[in-house]
């Protein structure tokens, strides 16, 4: 008995691996070719009007330094949330990003620890060393194709939202 019991214990092993193997997480989130979590972020306008990103999660200090670079090309419907910020989850704190080997305009939104739009850096300057700033502390940052927010009608003070 003890040798079906192991051999039922490896196979159940087996398959939670190959399920690991199939882009999820132990949360059941899809994993990006980039190893982040996949998760939708919902940006709710003043309007009522609700547009979902289907965004990786940076998560940690790495994933957060690499951000986008390198990246050819993101969807409209896609994005990247830089969550918690800081990634040591200390306090909300004051942001700044560049583009630094990011080939793509993006609009890089800033969201208070409420979950409103602080401020939106739109259509951030590819490759560029300039600093894109919050204004004031922020608790995330969710990045979109550049020009998205204003195409969407997107502005301070709008809701975003995440699991």
């Amino acid at each position: 008995m003890t040798g079906l019991r192991f051999s039922a214990l490896a196979a159940v092993a087996l398959l939670a691996a190959l399920n690991g193997c199939k882009g999820e997480t132990a949360g059941n989130d899809p994993v990006s070719e980039h190893g982040m979590a996949v998760r939708p972020v919902t940006v709710t306008t003043a309007d009522g009007k609700a547009h979902i990103f289907k965004s990786e999660v940076a998560a940690n200090e790495a994933q957060q330094q690499q951000g986008l670079m390198y990246r050819p090309r993101l969807a409209p419907d896609a994005g990247m949330l830089f969550a918690p910020y800081p990634p040591d989850g200390g306090p909300p704190r004051a942001a700044s990003f560049w583009m630094e080997n990011t080939p793509n305009a993006l609009d890089i939104i800033f969201i208070r620890a409420d979950g409103t739009i602080a401020t939106i850096g739109e259509n951030a300057v590819p490759l560029s060393r300039a600093k894109v700033e919050s204004g004031e502390p922020i608790a995330a940052v969710l990045e979109i194709a550049g020009g998205r927010a204003a195409e969407l009608g997107i502005a301070a003070g709008d809701k975003v939202t995440w699991k």
